[in-house]
Parts: C-alpha cells; structure tokens; sequence
C-alpha cells in the first residue's frame, strides 16, 4: 500500500520533467496545493491526466494538464463525502479482474502522480520504522492513479487514489504493497490514453511489479513522519544522517574535541584582567623616594620595595620619627653649649 508521499516541489518542477519526456500546458486549482514533505491522505496533491477524459480528437482537448485534487476517491455516483471509504489506493489485481467500484472508472479517468518519493513502515516486533522510496537519480518518481469527480452538497470535488500492485522481490522485505511506477514516457503515455475508454492488454503489464532499469532508493527516516501535519525537510532524509543519527555518533567518537576553540575561549577569564600589573609611578611620584632614600641607609633599607602610600605602614611608628630626631637634635644642643662656656 502507499499511506503517505512527499512533494516539496514549485510549478516548474512539476510541470517540467526531462526524464520523462511530458509536455504539460497548465495547472488546474494551483492555489489549493500546498507543497509538503508529508502528505497524508485527505490532503491535496496535484495529478496529471488528459485535459478531456473522452475519446481522443485533434486538438486542446487531447493536452496533459495538472490538476490539483483530494487524495481518496470519492465515485461521481456519491452524495456525501463518505470518509469511511478505504479508497486512497487501488488494488490493480481488482483493476484486472474488472468489476467492483473501479469498473466504471479504470477505463475512463486514469492518471499519474508525480512524487519526491513515498513512505512505508516496516513492522519490526512491536514497533513499525517509516523508510522513503525514491529514484536513485533524484527526479521525480510517478505513480499511477485514478481519478473522479463528484457533486457533494452543490461543489464539484476532484479526488484521487493511488494504483498499487505485489511488491517485487527487492522490496518485499520493506511490506507487501508498493505503487505502480511510470518509469518511462511510453508508460506514462499509454497510462493517460483513454481513447478507448476501456481497460487494454497494455495495462495489465503496466501494473505488475516492478522491474525497470531505474534504480530505486530506499532507507530507514524519523520517526515524526508518522504525525499528520507535522513537516520537515528531515522526513525524506536517512535517520542515519541526523545530528543526533549514527554518522553523527562516529563523528563525536573520532573526534573528542568538539568543543569550539572561540567557545572556549570566551569561557575562560581574559589574561588581562586575571594579573594585576603594578602601577608604573610618574616622574612626580618617583622623585621624593629618591630623596629619602639619599637621606639615609636605614630609611632606605625599610622602605626598599614598598610603594610609597604603603597601606601596612604603621602610624605609631611614623610619629615616633619626629620625636627621636629632635631629642637628638637637643643633645647636640647641650654638648654645643658646654663646650662654648670652656671657651
């Protein structure tokens, strides 16, 4: 089965297809697609099909166009929007055998879906892993579908469903189910021919498994894609390549190191500012010190690699100083006298 499908692409890629040769005039309802890395059914999505589903005639009316509709078929013969339908696929073995609700429809409204790739869960015990298949060349991979349109409740509604068939051996580990691939533009064009207005031989081989010569790609992607609505350009991405993914582990344990060296550094105390440097004194500063220390030894011996507004420098003993100097200073005084009076 196909559950989910991405599609993160503008008009031009849309529109445009080298690998496969179309030439597409124009895009019906545009506004209404929204491009996404997970649609989910109910959602929009463009198709490409025939401009007129009729038997084919010169003309317009035979061009491709893309047309943007709702995924999950709704058959023109509804009422009412019947949401409990199972018709976002189409079995081709029921497509084959004819009758059911895809007879009045397989023959007439047949179309391509163009996709990045689409998302299957492989059931591993109790837990299912989402894995994205793609080309391996990276172009658009185009599934077939069909189509109908509707009146619901007075509006016109265009809806989808995507055609699947037994998935090949190469895939068959992955599930079961896998959408039937339009490879070619021999393919595409046989799909979209609806000239006949009937179900041709050409068709059966169309919807049998796979086994084209372009190679596919396909790898195990988060989690998170499982969640309608959520969106991530990670979702089309091997899980293996996160940051948080197994390359990203051998990275970390090749490289210990990881952490920045401008991170580290802003971290860390600037040198400048950790050692304090001693103030270079001015030339004002530096001449009284020079004075004292020509005045005596010992002033000079106590006072040698001491700045001069030393904080540790007592006051008792700086007052001291004068006293001893002038009681010196008297004594000489005296013993000047005595000797004056001999005289």
């Amino acid at each position: 089965m196909c559950g989910r499908f991405a599609l993160r692409a503008n008009r031009r890629d849309v529109q445009n297809q080298p690998n496969y040769g179309l030439d597409i005039e124009e895009w019906e309802d545009e506004n209404d697609f929204v491009p996404r890395y997970n649609i989910a059914p109910r959602s929009n999505a463009p198709v490409i099909r025939r401009r007129d589903a009729g038997p084919s005639g010169s003309g317009s009316n035979d061009a491709l166009i893309v047309q943007t509709m709702k995924w999950g078929l709704v058959p023109h013969w509804s009422k009412v929007e019947d949401k409990t339908l199972s018709t976002t696929n189409a079995r081709s073995e029921n497509l084959i055998a004819g009758g059911g609700m895809w007879g009045t429809i397989k023959g007439k409204k047949r179309c391509a879906i163009p996709c990045q790739g689409y998302f299957e869960w492989l059931t591993k015990g109790k837990d299912k892993l989402p894995h994205f298949t793609k080309r391996k060349d990276g172009a658009l991979l185009m599934m077939a579908g069909l189509y109908d349109c509707a009146t619901i409740e007075g509006r016109t509604l265009w809806t989808f469903a995507i055609v699947t068939t037994d998935a090949n051996k190469e895939f068959s580990w992955l599930h079961d189910r896998q959408p039937v691939f339009l490879m070619s533009k021999e393919d595409i064009d046989k799909w979209l021919d609806t000239s006949s207005q009937t179900w041709t031989p050409d068709l059966n081989r169309i919807v049998q498994p796979y086994h084209g010569s372009v190679q596919l790609q396909c790898y195990q992607v988060p989690k998170e894609v499982g969640k309608i609505g959520t969106e991530s350009s990670t979702f089309i991405e091997p899980v293996a390549n996160r940051k948080d993914g197994i390359q990203a582990m051998f990275a970390k344990q090749q490289n210990p190191q990881t952490a920045s060296p401008t991170k580290a550094s802003s971290s860390q105390p600037s040198t400048s500012k950790a050692v304090k440097r001693p103030r270079t004194p001015t030339p004002d500063e530096e001449e009284p010190v020079l004075k004292k220390v020509k005045a005596g030894e010992s002033q000079s011996t106590k006072g040698a690699g001491k700045a001069p507004n030393s904080p540790r420098k007592s006051p008792t003993k700086a007052k001291a100083s004068p006293q001893k100097k002038a009681g010196a200073v008297a004594g000489t005084a005296k013993i000047t006298n005595f000797f004056a009076k001999g005289k």
